[in-house]
């Protein structure tokens, strides 16, 4: 782990009780959607873990059945900035053929990431393929991506805390915050 991420400052961007009450309000929208269909979610490892599991028991009280998967991409690496290139650590394990999806992100920022992971998807033909994202930052984008269903828009900050990363720390907080000091 770097210096700079054992060091950093962290400021509060959004709390952790403005954080379920957005997150309430998108599971809203998307059980409106899905209402009655068997939904197959795939979170994106390992940023969105928090997100989808919040995301996933709320649409679960709402009655919306679902199959869960996860596929893992990388782009970051250890540092604060986009690599520009996409891997595939691992895929899903289950038939998407036909099925209503939902691919869940953390972050939707330079836009590669999404526009990859939707590519990929896509080759397994389901039915439908929607893109649920924890936070947008549209000011970053590179790809033209527009996610479906967003649960907060943010500024071009660095951000940790819900398990999105730095360096490997701050997965655990609740709430959002800026990364800030150190070499950010």
């Amino acid at each position: 782990m770097s210096k700079a991420a054992r060091n950093a400052i962290l400021e509060p961007l959004i709390n952790e009780t403005d954080l379920h009450a957005g997150i309430s309000q998108l599971v809203d929208r998307i059980a409106d959607d899905f209402d009655g269909d068997e939904l197959y979610v795939i979170g994106l490892l390992r940023g969105s873990f928090m997100f989808t599991a919040d995301l996933v028991r709320l649409l679960y009280r709402r009655n919306v059945r679902l199959v869960i998967d996860f596929m893992t991409v990388a782009s970051y690496g250890a540092g604060t900035e986009s690599s520009g290139r996409v891997d595939m650590m691992r895929d899903i394990h289950i038939d998407l053929a036909g099925k209503p999806v939902l691919l869940v992100d953390d972050i939707l920022d330079t836009g590669r990431t999404l526009d990859f992971a939707c590519r990929h998807l896509a080759a397994f033909n389901p039915a439908s393929l929607k893109t649920c994202v924890f936070l947008d930052k549209p000011s970053r984008r590179v790809v033209p991506f527009e996610a479906n269903y967003v649960g907060f828009t943010v500024p071009d900050l660095f951000v940790a805390g819900y398990g999105l990363d730095y360096d490997g720390r701050y997965r655990e907080l609740p709430h959002l915050s800026v990364v800030a000091g150190g070499e950010v």
